[in-house]
């Protein structure tokens, strides 16, 4: 098992957050995803609110039933003590085979143990053609 990555935060231990959400994410694992979140954990996903890993599991389920063919790619934007800024573009393909580009920004704040006590994100979708994909 990897060691924690833990505040306060370096350039290379934030690049290195950034990449191993960037993995955790892309591999559409809820409960994996879920782990690195804090049991209260906040979150800010476009419109909607939630609280606590167990919500955080329920919407990345519901999240990945409906987006096939998820690909994302995140890129440090900042970094503070324990605050990490990223901008993220992923794209997949609804339940009717239409493609989207999704992209925004996220803010994440880390308690001592490393993990991410608040997540807000900042998301706008585009319909594309598959043969604009990028990712």
């Amino acid at each position: 098992m990897p060691q924690p990555i833990l505040p306060p935060f370096t350039e290379a231990s934030a690049r290195a957050k950034v990449q191993a959400a960037e993995d955790a994410w892309n591999s559409c694992d809820p409960d994996r995803v879920a782990l690195a979140y804090s049991e209260d954990s906040e979150w800010r996903n476009r419109d909607r609110f939630l609280r606590g890993r167990g919500e955080i599991r329920s919407f990345l389920r519901e999240k990945w039933a409906r987006e096939s063919d998820y690909r994302l790619k995140k890129k440090l934007w900042s970094f503070t003590d324990n605050r990490i800024a990223v901008r993220f573009e992923y794209e997949s393909r609804d339940t009717d085979g239409q493609w989207w580009r999704s992209h925004g920004n996220e803010m994440w704040e880390f308690d001592a143990d490393g993990l991410m006590r608040r997540r807000y994100a900042s998301i706008n979708d585009h319909p594309i053609d598959q043969s604009e994909r990028r990712l």
